[in-house]
C-alpha cells in the first residue's frame, strides 16, 4: 500500500449513509466501490453516476469487496450477513458511517443524542436552539441528510445527529463533545441476540470514548441507566436530569411545580412548562436534554426560552390534526412500539378514542393496559389481523372495532367520539400490513380526518 496506491473504501449498502459515505470517500481521494444487495432507489443511483462512483445492485461481487482497506457498512445490515462475517474473518476494518464521517469532521463540535425514544424529536429541538441561537449548525444522521454527505457537500462548525444503536455498534474513535442518552426500553432485541444487556452496551458506545472535557447528559430517572453507570463508570462529566426535585443539582435539569430549571456552569435557566410548544410529561425529558445541550453550546438563556416556545414538532409524532366539532384528532404514527404508545396516552389530557393495530412485533400490551383504563373509552383497530389487540383489551375496553383502512378507522373513531373527546393514531405497530411507512399511514390518517 505504501506505494502511493490509493487506498480502497468499500461502501456496503447504498442508502443515505452509504451513499453519503461514497461521496465523502471520494472527495478525500479514495478508491470507492458500493455494493448493495437489493435494488438501488433511482436518486441515489443518479447521484453516484454523477459523482463518478462505480457501483453494483441486486448482489455482491466477493473479489471487488474482499480488497478493501476499510469497509463501510450500512446500520440496516446485520452482523450475521455471511458477507459481513467473510468481511471481518479477512481482518478487514468495518465501520459505521458516522465513524468514517468523523476522521474527517476537522474542529467542529458534536452533539450526538440516541435513546430508545424521543431522540428525532430532541435532535430536531437542539438543533433548533442552537440554530435559533446564531450558530453555524447543521442536523443529521438517522434524520435528514447523513453526517458523511454533510461534511462532504457543505461542512459546519457544529453537528447535532440522531445516532442509532446500530450506528454505534461500529465505532471506533467516534467522540462526540456532549452525548445524549435519553432512556433506554427493549427495541430492536432481534439483532442483539435477545439480550437487553448487548443492546444497553451499544447506547452506551455513545460516550465510550468520550474525555474530561467532554459531557455525557443523561436521564437520571431511568433505572437502565444508573444501574449500568454504577458497573461502568464513564470519563466525562455526566450531567443528569430528573423530574424530581433535586434542588442540590449543582448541574442538569429538573421540573418543580411546573417549571423547568436547567442550571450549567452555576447559571439557571427558568421556565413555565405551559410556555413549551411541546406538550407531554415525555417532552418535558426531550426539552430539559436539548436545553442542556444548547447552555453547553454556548446559547443565550433568553435565546433559548424564545425558541422552545417557538418550536414545531415533528410530523407524525404527537402531531395536533384538526378538531371537528369539538373532537380533537392527533396523528401519532411515528409510534411504533408499545413503549411510544405509553408516552403518547401519558401526554393525553380528555377521554380518548385510540386507533392502534398493524404489523405486531410481540407487543406486550400490558405495559399500557393502566392508562388504557384511566383514559381510552374506546378501540379502533386499524391492521390486518386484530386479533392480539382484541386478546389483550376485550375485557377491559367495551367497545373495540375492527377497521382495515385509514378511511374507515377516523370514520368509526368519530362516530366513537363526542364533543370534547380526542382521536388518537398511536398504533404501537409497524404499518408495512397496510401503508409503505408510517408516513404513508399519518398521511392517510390526516387526510380521512380533513375529509370528515
Amino acid at each position: 500500500m505504501s506505494n502511493g496506491q490509493q487506498k480502497r473504501l468499500v461502501i456496503l449498502g447504498a442508502a443515505e449513509s452509504g451513499v453519503g459515505a461514497a461521496l465523502l470517500g471520494k472527495q478525500q481521494g479514495w478508491d470507492v466501490f458500493v455494493t448493495d444487495g437489493g435494488q438501488l432507489k433511482p436518486e441515489y443511483k443518479e447521484t453516484l453516476v454523477n459523482a463518478g462512483i462505480v457501483f453494483e445492485e441486486g448482489g455482491h461481487t466477493i473479489e471487488q469487496v474482499m480488497n478493501a482497506d476499510v469497509v463501510v457498512k450500512s446500520p440496516g445490515i446485520s452482523d450475521k450477513v455471511s458477507i459481513v462475517k467473510q468481511i471481518r474473518e479477512a481482518g478487514i476494518e468495518v465501520c459505521s458511517e458516522i465513524e468514517f464521517a468523523y476522521r474527517y469532521k476537522d474542529d467542529s463540535k458534536i452533539i450526538a443524542i440516541t435513546g430508545s425514544n424521543g431522540k428525532s424529536t430532541t435532535t430536531k429541538l437542539t438543533y433548533h436552539l442552537l440554530k435559533e441561537g446564531g450558530l453555524d449548525v447543521a442536523m443529521v444522521g438517522n434524520i435528514g441528510y447523513s453526517f458523511a454527505r454533510q461534511i462532504a457537500e457543505k461542512p459546519c462548525e457544529w453537528y447535532v445527529i440522531e445516532v442509532s444503536s446500530f450506528q454505534l455498534d461500529d465505532i471506533h474513535e467516534f467522540r462526540p463533545d456532549v452525548a445524549v442518552l435519553l432512556n433506554i426500553t427493549p427495541d430492536h432485541l432481534d439483532r442483539y441476540d435477545y439480550k437487553f444487556d448487548n443492546y444497553i452496551a451499544s447506547k452506551f458506545n455513545i460516550a465510550r470514548n468520550q474525555r474530561e472535557n467532554n459531557y455525557f447528559i443523561t436521564n437520571q430517572d431511568d433505572p437502565v441507566i444508573t444501574n449500568y453507570l454504577q458497573e461502568h463508570p464513564i470519563h466525562s462529566q455526566t450531567i443528569f436530569f430528573t423530574m424530581s426535585e433535586q434542588q442540590h443539582l449543582n448541574e442538569g435539569g429538573f421540573i418543580k411545580n411546573d417549571e423547568m430549571h436547567i442550571k450549567v456552569d452555576g447559571e439557571e435557566l427558568n421556565m413555565s412548562i405551559h410556555d413549551l410548544s411541546l406538550k407531554g410529561k415525555h417532552n418535558q425529558f426531550n426539552s430539559m436534554a436539548a436545553g442542556i445541550s444548547a447552555r453547553i453550546a454556548g446559547i443565550r438563556k433568553e435565546k433559548i426560552r424564545e425558541s422552545f416556545a417557538t418550536f414545531e414538532g415533528l410530523e407524525h409524532r404527537l402531531e395536533f390534526v384538526a378538531t371537528v366539532r369539538g373532537v380533537d384528532f392527533i396523528n401519532d404514527s411515528k409510534a411504533t412500539n408499545v413503549n411510544s404508545v405509553w408516552f403518547a396516552l401519558e401526554s393525553m389530557k380528555q377521554p380518548t378514542v385510540l386507533i392502534l393495530g398493524g404489523q405486531d412485533k410481540g407487543n406486550d400490551y400490558n405495559e399500557i393496559m393502566e392508562l388504557v383504563q384511566e383514559k381510552v373509552k374506546a378501540i379502533v383497530c386499524m391492521g390486518i389481523d386484530n386479533t392480539p389487540i382484541h386478546a389483550a383489551f376485550d375485557s377491559v375496553v367495551d367497545n373495540i372495532i375492527d377497521t382495515q383502512s385509514a378511511k374507515d378507522a377516523v370514520k368509526a373513531a368519530y362516530a366513537l367520539s363526542e364533543k370534547g373527546d380526542a382521536v388518537l393514531l398511536s398504533p404501537a405497530c409497524a404499518s408495512f400490513d397496510l401503508f409503505k411507512n408510517y408516513e404513508d399511514r399519518g398521511r392517510q390518517f390526516k387526510d380521512a380526518v380533513h375529509e370528515l
